[in-house]
């Protein structure tokens, strides 16, 4: 069997193409945290991680589309940022999936900003601006 036919009955989730771009977005330097709904934040009050927070995904047959909603860290070169995120997603879903990515857009929701003056020395809290 050739690993075209092999490939003929393999489908994916939303869920399952979301938390590989969302762990592959939160990989890249620049990138403080992705950025959730009101159904993210509540999930995470209740001690529940997503993975895949801040991301949308279309998936067809063989291609698919993201959107992620990321709050970046102050300081950060957006622009080259976004182009680490694109290259590392595309990476991700198609050594993954063999899905081709169709667009990833980035759509930056807030600034991360430390707060070294207000807070103790060992602690790694930060404010987010948005």
């Amino acid at each position: 069997m050739s690993a075209k036919e092999a490939k003929k009955g393999l489908s994916f989730s939303n869920d399952v193409i979301a938390t590989i771009a969302g762990i592959a977005a939160n990989e890249i330097e620049g990138i403080f945290s992705m950025s959730g709904g009101v159904v993210d934040g509540f999930a995470e009050r209740l001690g529940r991680k997503s993975l895949s927070k801040g991301v949308m995904v279309r998936v067809s047959e063989k291609e698919v589309a993201i959107d992620l909603r990321v709050i970046v860290e102050f300081g950060q070169r957006v622009p080259e940022v976004y182009a680490q995120v694109v290259e590392h997603v595309e990476n991700a879903i198609h050594n993954m999936t063999g899905l081709n990515v169709l667009e990833v857009n980035m759509y930056v929701e807030g600034v991360s900003l430390l707060e070294d003056e207000e807070l103790p020395a060992d602690s790694n809290k930060m404010r987010v601006l948005t």
